[in-house]
């Protein structure tokens, strides 16, 4: 019997992060779990084997290769990694500290870059090797003053996942930015007074990061944006 496929989600403990690792766990993957502190999620009792956790930090250069390690040493491959943590700080380019900056592009872009590339050789081994970035609507437009330094960092995030779909593509490697609006986590729920019930549920988001990792390579999507409302253009 072939072994079921292989995900590493960042940022697994809520929000899209954890709807992603179960909406691929109730598909039959196995997945691993990088939360800053691991907690078996209750959804996993069905099949516990298929569910690995590691206590990832996005801030921390050696804490993607000290995952993918250990992934490679309990299940030997890695089919997916969904980059999914990331911070907002709402503040102006103009406002924004040099400390403050430099900690959204550490935690937003470089986090993603090193997360992919402590998995690059293994996701190239699978021949079909899947990288979702969770970048943003606001990495296509800058909708406001407050968002404005956010939008930089999803910016930068968007433009890493094409860097990556270019860099992998003869490898089978197929990158993805995922740009959503917003959507009802606990860090869109605290920048407005929209109702979470208006807002993309993180489920169906899954849902789309699920389609886009088991397509084939011959369909291959560069960027998918989702949002819950109408705007003039992004």
């Amino acid at each position: 019997m072939t072994q079921s496929q292989v995900a590493l989600i960042s940022g697994a403990s809520r929000g899209i992060g954890a709807a992603t690792a179960k909406t691929l766990f109730d598909a039959g993957w196995r997945v691993s779990l990088g939360m800053r502190t691991p907690v078996m999620p209750d959804w996993a009792e069905t099949a516990p084997e298929r569910v690995h956790l590691f206590a990832y930090d996005a801030t921390e250069v050696t804490s993607p290769v000290q995952w993918a390690d250990a992934v490679m040493k309990a299940w030997g491959r890695i089919d997916a990694v969904v980059a999914n943590a990331g911070i907002t700080i709402t503040k102006t380019p103009i406002d924004i500290t040099n400390e403050e900056m430099a900690q959204l592009l550490e935690v937003n872009v470089q986090g993603p870059r090193r997360f992919a590339a402590a998995c690059w050789d293994a996701l190239a081994q699978s021949g079909r090797g899947r990288v979702i970035i969770l970048g943003s609507l606001s990495g296509k437009r800058v909708k406001s003053t407050q968002s404005s330094s956010y939008s930089i960092s999803k910016f930068a995030a968007v433009g890493l996942a094409h860097a990556l779909r270019h860099t992998g593509f003869d490898q089978g490697i197929r990158a993805t930015a995922v740009c959503p609006g917003f959507v009802a986590t606990d860090m869109a729920m605290g920048l407005t007074d929209r109702s979470g019930e208006a807002m993309t549920q993180p489920e169906d988001l899954a849902r789309v990061i699920r389609m886009l990792i088991e397509l084939p390579n011959e369909a291959s999507v560069a960027e998918f944006c989702v949002n819950c409302q109408l705007e003039e253009s992004f």
